[in-house]
């Protein structure tokens, strides 16, 4: 047997280290430094360089940088990395994209991420080709992503990301030209556009929405 005082001393040591452990534990499972990051397509190779899937192709983007690969997951394509203490997951959806919310409310059930933390990227006909616009909430403005999203979170209250591809097309021609693939032009311009998106999701997490809205918007 050890003396009284060499079990006190030993016992405290062993409660001193299970407390570090708890707090060390819980930092990793703050809901506040997770972020859900969704980029919004259709799979299927057909769609890979279409306008519509300008959210995948962010989070690929992104994904590229980090040197991270995603991962086959419930609902979609997954990967993760983090960033200076926080947990960044990025999703693309595999459902397409008129039942995306069914991934999206997935994965903050799952993952136990806020609204306030989610941050979803889509496409924008109402934008020139590469604009950024950078809201806090709004309308689905009819796209069917962001309309299945509102449905299923019951709320238009979640931070977006709209990427402008513009409405360059003839009358009648809006789902030839959503569904098409960037021109030459669109593409000599495409990765100067993707290295900023990849710039908003980082300063999303680390700076917050407000900060990222007042950087980025019209840049």
């Amino acid at each position: 047997m050890f003396p009284n005082s060499i079990q006190k001393n030993y016992f405290y040591k062993m409660n001193w280290l299970s407390n570090i452990f708890k707090k060390e534990n819980k930092t990793e499972t703050d809901p506040m430094k997770k972020f859900l990051i969704v980029g919004l397509g259709n799979i299927g190779a057909e769609y890979v360089n279409t306008r519509h899937n300008i959210g995948f192709k962010v989070v690929d983007h992104l994904a590229r940088k980090e040197s991270v690969e995603f991962q086959t997951a419930k609902l979609g394509q997954m990967a993760e990395y983090k960033l200076k203490g926080r947990t960044l997951f990025l999703l693309k959806p595999n459902t397409y994209m008129n039942l995306s919310g069914k991934a999206v409310k997935h994965w903050m059930d799952k993952e136990n991420i806020p609204a306030s933390n989610v941050l979803i990227i889509t496409d924008d006909l109402n934008l020139p080709f590469g604009s950024i616009r950078i809201r806090t909430k709004g309308s689905d403005g009819g796209h069917n992503g962001l309309k299945s999203i509102q449905q299923i979170l019951n709320t238009s209250e979640y931070p977006r990301f709209r990427f402008g591809i513009s409405d360059e097309f003839k009358k009648g021609k809006q789902v030839d030209y959503v569904l098409g693939e960037w021109n030459d032009e669109e593409k000599a311009k495409l990765t100067e556009r993707l290295d900023i998106s990849a710039a908003i999701i980082q300063s999303f997490a680390l700076a917050g929405l407000e900060i990222t809205m007042t950087s980025f918007n019209g840049k």
